[in-house]
């Protein structure tokens, strides 16, 4: 029979993983006819009868079809952890850095980690939906699951193409992928309130005070230099950014990146003049210490900073930020929701679709679409509006002024209430 079965010492289960009990697998051995001879067909270590029996058959079928060829004895031995690298290393050359990255960062932490271990040849439909089943208990969102399966299939049909499986088994998976999850809300003035106060003093101070207050990116956040600041005419320039993710340990960045939007130029506002003052203040005593302790200072000459000068890594900030909101009992939002928080207060309070946007950095077209209004805009517009620093400040300080004085003015609209009442009627 073709189907035979053995015993072994130590038996995986569904998962690959190694469970240090004895058990039964079974092996498929399939001797066919060729116009070069008698070949013999092999398969190991199933886990059921049942599935031996039907690759067997499965088999029987291919092996008769004159133009089916063979998998790639060497090929398909090697582990995934050996083949994504491979695989990486010739489909990255026609992807983008940022994507790059995260394809990186997946396969690195939800792929390897798991499964990498194993032969190419042993990756089944069904382990890879039990690795979907745990990703999605270790509380991973329904998109980055869906983004490994993505990276999968795609893997696996370069391997299927290159003969070192027989089929895809990303494309045969039966975990259901539903909608994304509601993007968070943004935050209410309020909300950005104690967000600023339980930041104050801490080293996210000035990152929410730029992301939640002008609604700045992430990269612009990191990539700001004092240069770029002229605390003198209250005022500063957001033309470079930080590169995509600098290698781990980086401590001088050699070149930044340019904007998306040249030439932006951002009011400082009364209100958030002194949280620039205090942030030069406090990297220049940590310059100034540093030289007296004999260590190294990093001089990037930006505005956000470690302590000795070295950059943020991007993608640290992001994860770290949830951390301290969770810390902090805040509710949940990703740090680029500070830029939807801007955005909203800033048009919720004046209206001026366009300003707000020319805040941003966006294109006419992306304002429409950020605010959800338009995306149908004449592009003809954009040529005769010109938004000048004058009406960004006004529109920004209309936000700042809310985020600073609303609080303090409904504390004394309540104690006049409170006054009021204390007060007897004859002399009111």
């Amino acid at each position: 029979m073709a189907v035979s079965s053995r015993q072994v010492k130590n038996k995986r289960d569904a998962n690959g993983e190694l469970t240090g009990r004895a058990g039964t697998v079974y092996d498929v051995n399939i001797k066919y006819q060729t116009p070069e001879g008698k070949k013999t067909y092999s398969k190991k270590g199933f886990l059921t009868k049942k599935d031996a029996i039907e690759h067997e058959a499965d088999m029987r079928i291919k092996l008769m079809n004159p133009i089916y060829t063979m998998t790639t004895s060497a090929g398909s031995k090697q582990t995934l952890e050996e083949y994504m690298n491979n695989w990486m290393d010739i489909h990255s050359r026609s992807l983008r850095p940022s994507t790059i990255d995260g394809y990186k960062s997946h396969i690195r932490n939800h792929i390897v980690a798991h499964i990498g271990h194993l032969r190419l040849n042993q990756i089944t439909p069904a382990l890879l939906d039990n690795l979907f089943a745990k990703l999605f208990d270790r509380g991973l969102a329904n998109a980055t699951v869906r983004y490994v399966q993505r990276i999968l299939s795609g893997a696996f049909e370069h391997a299927r193409k290159y003969g070192y499986i027989e089929g895809n088994p990303a494309r045969d998976t039966i975990t259901k992928f539903g909608k994304g999850g509601k993007t968070p809300d943004p935050y209410t003035i309020e909300l950005m309130q104690q967000l600023l106060a339980k930041t104050m003093g801490t080293a996210w101070e000035m990152p929410v005070l730029l992301g939640g207050l002008y609604g700045m990116r992430r990269s612009e956040i990191l990539g700001l230099r004092w240069d770029k600041v002229d605390l003198e005419n209250n005022c500063f320039s957001v033309v470079e950014q930080m590169p995509f993710k600098p290698p781990s340990g980086t401590k001088i960045i050699e070149e930044f990146a340019p904007t998306k939007s040249s030439g932006r130029m951002l009011p400082i506002t009364e209100e958030t003049k002194p949280f620039f003052l205090k942030q030069k203040f406090l990297q220049e005593q940590q310059k100034y210490m540093f030289k007296l302790s004999g260590e190294t200072y990093y001089d990037n000459n930006l505005v956000i900073a470690k302590s000795d000068g070295a950059p943020y890594i991007p993608n640290r900030v992001s994860s770290e930020f949830g951390q301290f909101l969770r810390r902090a009992d805040m509710p949940h939002i990703r740090f680029h929701d500070l830029r939807h928080t801007a955005a909203t207060n800033m048009h919720e309070l004046t209206g001026d679709f366009y300003t707000v946007g020319e805040i941003l950095g966006h294109t006419l077209k992306g304002i429409g679409i950020s605010l959800g209004i338009s995306n149908n805009l004449e592009a003809v517009t954009e040529r005769y509006i010109n938004v000048r620093l004058e009406r960004k400040a006004e529109v920004l300080g209309k936000y700042h002024g809310e985020v600073f004085t609303r609080a303090l003015d409904q504390e004394v609209k309540v104690e006049r209430k409170k006054k009021k009442n204390r007060t007897p009627q004859h002399e009111r």
